[in-house]
């Protein structure tokens, strides 16, 4: 349905990592659908006990397949980490190769469990991007809704509605007590809606500690949380010292704009053109799409932001191997001014080896100072994604 912009090798055993929703299976029964492939679905409880009680049974599989099957699929790793072991072993001593899909990388970065050593690639898969979309893609649907796949296919608002707030209990119930992540779920609850309500601010630790009634380190786990099993993204404060950058608190962003408004109560809320929480809302969207797109083009890039002892801030500082820093403020104004770019003028002069971009709901593109202004799609291309 969606052409994916994840380039996922042809002849090399993968990773695929991403949170649920994002379209993993479907993209790889797609894949697979003309050449014969063992798929094993870890979430069907049969599957999940047998291969936990004795991982030796993919092996046993594994050894009756025909001589044309050459991939094995293994969907959820993360619910059986010893098959790793088994993974491991068959991409040594035999021809087969394996799609490997996670919705949570907890259990295998806490857990101990065998990565491959470089054997098999390591992709992630996000919601939607405009591009993936087309020509049905929405500013105003993508924020209001976000850009999960299965949200793309719904055809009313209460659909959607009732989609977002089952993915936010699913959330809850699957990742966080079934894999039994934390101990008491109430204050986690509390948690997940002062998060959403403060996502891409400068996270606050103690402050949400005390409204959560939770301590501060219990905090600082929850959003660990949220990163490992893929549900949002960390934003370091720049600074050219690695280690003063690990000192200033983050700010945290949702992958998902619709999950976020689901989490935060307000999806019947409207957003408007023009108002906060439409600024709110594109500021978001854009700093994920850009976070997706440098992913699938494999940029390596670092993405930060920055912001002063008196306040004045740039929204993001893209640092592009090979190329000078972006410095990229994001307003969802339609005509671009110098107040939208005074942040980038009073900076950017001051963060070497860099160039300045506005990226904006403006159609038109115009150069303020030293800002070169651009409707965010086209911006997109010209910060080099």
């Amino acid at each position: 349905m969606f052409n994916r912009l994840v380039d996922l090798p042809k002849n090399n055993s993968f990773f695929l990592f991403g949170a649920r929703g994002t379209g993993k299976t479907y993209l790889l029964k797609e894949r697979f659908k003309e050449r014969p492939a063992l798929y094993i679905d870890l979430l069907d409880p049969d599957q999940n006990e047998t291969l936990n009680l004795r991982p030796r049974t993919l092996a046993e599989q594994l050894a009756a397949l025909t001589a044309g099957t050459e991939w094995v699929i293994i969907d959820e790793i993360q619910k059986a980490p010893k098959l790793l072991d088994i993974v491991h072993q068959q991409i040594e001593s035999s021809r087969l190769k394996f799609a490997l899909t996670g919705s949570s990388a907890r259990k295998l970065k806490h857990g101990g469990a065998n990565l491959l050593a470089g054997r098999a690639f390591v992709f992630r898969l996000f919601p939607l991007t405009a591009r993936e979309i087309g020509e049905r893609f929405s500013l105003q649907t993508a924020l209001a809704w976000g850009t999960l796949p299965r949200v793309m296919t719904l055809e009313n608002s209460e659909d959607k509605r009732d989609f977002l707030r089952t993915y936010a209990h699913t959330y809850l119930q699957e990742e966080i007590t079934q894999e039994q992540i934390v101990r008491r779920l109430d204050p986690f609850r509390r948690f997940l809606f002062v998060a959403a309500q403060m996502s891409g601010q400068i996270i606050n630790f103690s402050k949400i500690a005390r409204e959560v009634g939770a301590s501060t380190p219990t905090v600082q786990s929850y959003f660990q949380i949220l990163e490992d099993t893929l549900i949002g993204l960390f934003l370091e404060p720049f600074h050219e010292s690695v280690r003063k950058r690990q000192r200033g608190n983050p700010k945290f962003y949702f992958f998902d704009t619709g999950l976020q408004r689901a989490l935060n109560n307000t999806l019947r809320v409207e957003l408007a053109p023009h108002t906060y929480a439409f600024g709110v809302a594109f500021e978001h969207f854009v700093v994920n799409e850009i976070n997706r797109l440098q992913s699938y083009a494999k940029k390596d890039c670092r993405l930060s932001y920055l912001r002063t002892k008196d306040g004045v801030e740039i929204d993001l500082i893209i640092e592009r191997p090979g190329l000078k820093r972006a410095l990229v403020e994001i307003k969802s104004t339609e005509r671009a001014t110098e107040d939208d770019v005074r942040s980038l003028e009073r900076l950017g002069k001051d963060v070497p080896n860099s160039e300045a971009f506005c990226l904006t709901c403006d159609p038109i593109s115009k150069k303020i100072g030293r800002v070169s202004c651009f409707h965010w799609q086209r911006g997109l291309t010209e910060i080099g994604l």
